[in-house]
């Protein structure tokens, strides 16, 4: 399966997790890392450098969208980002010259039918792919989205909706309304799975390189941290491609609100019908268990 891998790796530890399961996964080709949301080159040395990590340095990995497609809000930052992994020596990285954009329309229309597009950050970079090349949504494999809420617990986070899709509600419109093969993994069977601190002590008995940058970032992050343990919102995403029995899928309308005060970014979900066609596949059932299971099993490798 090859696969494209769009990121704001770093704000949140599950897109680093996220991405070293993709590399534990022989089943899983990967085609390029796209980074996408503020500082898009730390988070494209952040994923050189995992990458180097793991033996593999002919994937590229690109810079995309740094604002949201309107700019209409402020950058999230966590200020943590890159903590314990980057080292002053890393400034040397450099991601490839092409625009995460342009590599995804290319890529994608030299390999019609071929590629996965995994989006697990805000939808800037997918929405302008889409726009650049209309074509581009028939030519996807299939895109896979973590993102958005359905029935969602209201005290998992402060906001209305979810950060991937709050961040840039238009853009997440555009994806919705292109006619793409979407599967929606949201956070009503994100928030049931997590890695806890004896999932990250697994994990660091590897004694690699790898497996201990890995361990490191996962208890350093501050949600992590305090609890010791963290959801598992994008690995989930990650692994519904290659182990699709672990999440079960409904057929759904989705749309975006793009306005309001409160409202902006919120997902409304329906079953669809001749006014409302089906445009996603949304997980809404999950096997916590036999992901938890797969998540360590895979990344202790």
């Amino acid at each position: 399966m090859k696969i494209i891998f769009d990121t704001d790796i770093g704000t949140d530890v599950d897109d680093f997790v996220a991405l070293a399961l993709l590399l534990n996964s022989p089943e899983a080709e990967l085609v390029g890392v796209t980074c996408v949301y503020g500082d898009v080159l730390l988070r494209a040395r952040m994923a050189l450098k995992l990458l180097r990590l793991r033996g593999l340095t002919d994937a590229p990995v690109t810079m995309g969208a740094t604002e949201p497609l309107l700019a209409l809000r402020p950058i999230f930052w966590g200020g943590h980002e890159g903590q314990g992994f980057l080292k002053a020596e890393d400034e040397a990285l450099q991601p490839a010259s092409e625009f995460a954009v342009n590599f995804i329309v290319r890529a994608v229309m030299e390999n019609p039918g071929q590629i996965h597009l995994l989006c697990i950050g805000p939808l800037t970079n997918a929405a302008l792919a889409l726009r650049q090349e209309p074509r581009l949504a028939e030519n996807l494999a299939g895109l896979t989205i973590m993102g958005g809420a359905f029935q969602r617990s209201v005290h998992v986070y402060a906001d209305y909706g979810e950060h991937n899709i709050v961040s840039d509600p238009e853009a997440a419109h555009i994806v919705f309304a292109s006619g793409a093969p979407i599967t929606l993994i949201p956070l009503d069977v994100t928030t049931q799975v997590r890695v806890t601190s004896e999932g990250s002590a697994r994990i660091r008995e590897a004694r690699t390189p790898f497996h201990r940058a890995l361990a490191d970032q996962i208890d350093m992050y501050p949600f992590f941290a305090s609890r010791g343990w963290t959801y598992m919102h994008d690995p989930l995403a990650m692994a519904a491609l290659i182990r699709p029995e672990l999440v079960s899928l409904t057929p759904l309308h989705v749309d975006v609100e793009t306005g309001g005060r409160f409202a902006a970014g919120v997902t409304f979900m329906r079953a669809p019908d001749a006014d409302w066609p089906e445009n996603a596949r949304v997980a809404l059932d999950v096997d916590v268990e036999g992901f938890e299971h797969f998540l360590i099993e895979r990344l202790a490798r």
